[in-house]
């Protein structure tokens, strides 16, 4: 079942799925994205991973609307090395080519050390990718704060 997470306004700035077929957590993005908004559903997101005992996160950023330059320090140094703690190994970023999320995806694959990223244009491909390394090994990790 997935989980939606809702901005100050109703409106849901962030799905999240639990993929058994694929051994990854999927997660959609959408709209005007505030700090509050990005640290609260990655940390969602990771939980979710660490409870799963997945390695693998599919990253759907087509539907952000704007950039999110504001969190990116946050995102490399706060909450990458949490994910990694929870187990994140593989991480597939889908874009949306020419756009400030594309930049700021970017800039977030240029500095991450982390875990293994890639940024992709097509849902398929990122999937093609992703799937090499979520259905050839699965392991159990708990997550930490």
């Amino acid at each position: 079942m997935a989980q939606e997470l809702k901005n100050s306004f109703g409106r849901v700035f962030l799905k999240i799925e639990k993929d058994e077929r694929n051994k990854w957590i999927h997660v959609n993005w959408m709209g005007y994205l505030t700090a509050e908004n990005i640290k609260t559903g990655a940390i969602a997101y990771t939980e979710e991973l660490a409870k799963s005992g997945y390695n693998c996160v599919l990253n759907d950023t087509r539907l952000i609307l704007g950039s999110w330059d504001h969190s990116l320090d946050w995102v490399v140094n706060e909450w990458a090395p949490r994910a990694a703690r929870a187990g994140l190994k593989h991480f597939a970023m889908i874009v949306t080519p020419e756009t400030f999320a594309e930049s700021t995806a970017s800039n977030f694959y240029s500095r991450l050390k982390a875990f293994q990223t890639q940024v992709f244009d097509e849902r398929p491909k990122a999937e093609e990718w992703l799937k090499q390394f979520s259905l050839n090994s699965r392991s159990s990790f708990k997550f930490s704060n």
